[in-house]
């Protein structure tokens, strides 16, 4: 891990800008449903889009639909930080969105589907309250 010392200053006074109070206890909700009765949504901030959507084009708090049904070699990764690894994406999409996943875990009857449309926001550009809108 790199120290922040070691970053050039515009990347070091952009992360130091972040720096925000903690988020407090998580706020869990209970439910009378099982995982098998449940429908899911996938939401990411890698910067992925289908191929042929507009890419994201440096800070940005747009999203990109991504329908549920789709190949998710088609996905792209447009993450424009010199700081961020995709090597994990280009490996196994997975990593940064489990689509293939929960498609196994909604065959198996492990979770009670998918929802029709999941969503992808480009992270680290912007602060929380841009993404508010």
């Amino acid at each position: 891990m790199v120290r922040l010392a070691d970053l050039p200053e515009h990347d070091r006074n952009h992360l130091l800008m972040k720096q925000l109070p903690p988020l407090g206890p998580a706020q869990w909700v209970s439910t009378t449903k099982s995982l098998s009765e449940m429908k899911f949504a996938l939401i990411t901030t890698a910067g992925l889009h289908v191929r042929g959507d507009q890419q994201y084009l440096g800070p940005d708090a747009s999203y990109r639909a991504i329908p549920s049904d789709e190949d998710t070699n088609n996905l792209i990764m447009s993450h424009v930080s010199v700081n961020y690894d995709r090597s994990g994406f280009q490996d196994d999409v997975n990593v940064v969105f489990p689509l293939d996943r929960f498609r196994e875990l909604s065959d198996a009857d492990e979770i009670g589907g998918l929802a029709t449309m999941h969503y992808s926001f480009m992270g680290g550009g912007l602060m929380p309250d841009a993404y508010e809108t």
